[in-house]
């Protein structure tokens, strides 16, 4: 157990052998439709994709960002050369993968250009435009900024600091747009026919 536990890569190759067995577990019914298969193996790369971002979002909005006055001057360059980094790698690409599995799964149950232009399910359509807003937010203006906050493209002291108050005041914007995003794609499942 050990071996599986210290590896991250391990761990995740188990969730994944765990989460096929669950699969096959659940699916003994004996009825298999592969077209409900697929539609649901979208859904659930979708939500594991949901999780990665929104908790990643959390995660800077929660933990990093008040918290960065408290960590010493001599520790700071730990988090802005390392763990930054490779957090907003995972926030972005998450973010990405959980818009183009949500339009994939909007597009397989039929209802994608409905949602998207609220002829039906405005919930599901009100969640997809929160969502891109929220995607354009890390790709076009968070991570652009970042990386003249973080160093990873020149930029003069000013340019750094101009660029962290921007790509803070987008994550908290994407913060503020989560609980609604997050209402409105699961109350679309669960409150209206």
């Amino acid at each position: 157990m050990g071996s599986i536990l210290t590896s991250l890569r391990n761990t995740v190759i188990a969730s994944a052998i765990l989460a096929v067995l669950v699969m096959g577990w659940l699916g003994q019914s004996g009825s298999f439709d592969s077209g409900l298969f697929v539609v649901w193996l979208f859904r659930w790369f979708h939500v594991v994709s949901g999780i990665m971002w929104i908790g990643l979002l959390y995660y800077f909005n929660f933990v990093q960002i008040p918290n960065m006055a408290n960590i010493p001057d001599d520790q700071k360059p730990a988090i802005g050369k390392v763990i930054a980094p490779a957090a907003l790698f995972w926030f972005r690409w998450a973010a990405l993968s959980t818009i183009v599995t949500g339009l994939i799964v909007a597009h397989l149950n039929g209802y994608l250009v409905e949602a998207l232009t609220f002829q039906d399910n405005q919930a599901i359509g009100l969640g997809m435009w929160l969502g891109a807003i929220m995607a354009y937010n890390v790709w076009f203006v968070i991570w652009p900024n970042q990386k003249r906050a973080l160093g990873i493209v020149e930029a003069d002291a000013d340019t750094k600091a101009k660029s962290a108050r921007t790509a803070m005041l987008f994550s908290r914007t994407n913060t503020l747009l989560s609980l609604p995003m997050l209402v409105s794609m699961t109350v679309a499942q669960n409150m209206f026919a």
